[in-house]
């Protein structure tokens, strides 16, 4: 599986608001919608002092200064650490094939795609700190997308976000309500999304998980995920932000 056309999915289906070339370097601005809308990336050969020219970019975006290192980035990752740049969010790329996940579809009435997210997403949402720069983010995706809404006890347990790039099915923003957790309202929407995914021909499943998440990992790999890539971010800005 190709990692640049993971990364390419991935931005596609959580794009950021805007994006310019400054440089050596793709600086984005994520208005408020999280690391990886909002990361600097390496597109062409740098050097230490090409890194002062991303912090200006990004500085003039009002963004703490935000970089993520991918699979070949080792040169970028030694300058970073050099000026003090921290290691934060290491990240899992985790894919599965739509297929063996479509074809046990969730039991009725308790997971649905829905064309554009209702009120009650937002809620669900919102409990668990998605908030409307999120929900801007899955206003701009482009091409095939869906909601997802799972149901237990007659309430609204779980909301997700899907979207399609190439063959790949990407899965953003999957929540359950604290009270609704270790129930099946995470693994009902997978099967709801994977259901979706095949309807538009796509054949892959792909999920973003940071390595400390260890309740969704397990998750993934009872459903069948493998770890196909990973990256990390760096940042010099204060601890907690």
């Amino acid at each position: 599986m190709s990692l640049p056309d993971l990364f390419a999915g991935q931005e596609a289906t959580w794009p950021p608001a805007a994006t310019q070339r400054v440089g050596p370097w793709c600086i984005r601005e994520g208005q408020g919608g999280g690391k990886r809308v909002s990361a600097a990336t390496a597109i062409a050969p740098l050097t230490d002092a090409d890194i002062a020219q991303a912090e200006t970019a990004m500085a003039a975006l009002d963004q703490d200064a935000l970089f993520m290192v991918r699979p070949g980035d080792e040169a970028l990752d030694g300058l970073l650490a050099l000026r003090g740049y921290r290691i934060v969010d290491p990240v899992m790329i985790l894919a599965a094939p739509v297929a063996p996940l479509a074809a046990t579809p969730p039991p009725p009435v308790t997971a649905f795609t829905v064309a554009a997210p209702l009120a009650i997403l937002h809620e669900v949402w919102a409990e668990n700190g998605i908030g409307p720069a999120r929900l801007a983010v899955m206003d701009r995706v482009k091409g095939p997308k869906t909601a997802l809404l799972a149901r237990q006890n007659d309430r609204a347990a779980g909301a997700g976000f899907a979207a399609i790039h190439g063959t790949r099915c990407f899965v953003h923003a999957l929540s359950v309500s604290p009270a609704h957790r270790r129930q099946g309202a995470a693994v009902n929407m997978m099967r709801a999304a994977a259901g979706w995914a095949q309807d538009h021909d796509a054949e892959t499943l792909v999920v973003l998980v940071t390595e400390d998440n260890g309740a969704a990992r397990a998750l993934y790999a009872s459903l069948g995920f493998a770890n196909v890539g990973s990256y990390h971010y760096r940042t010099n800005a204060p601890q907690g932000r």
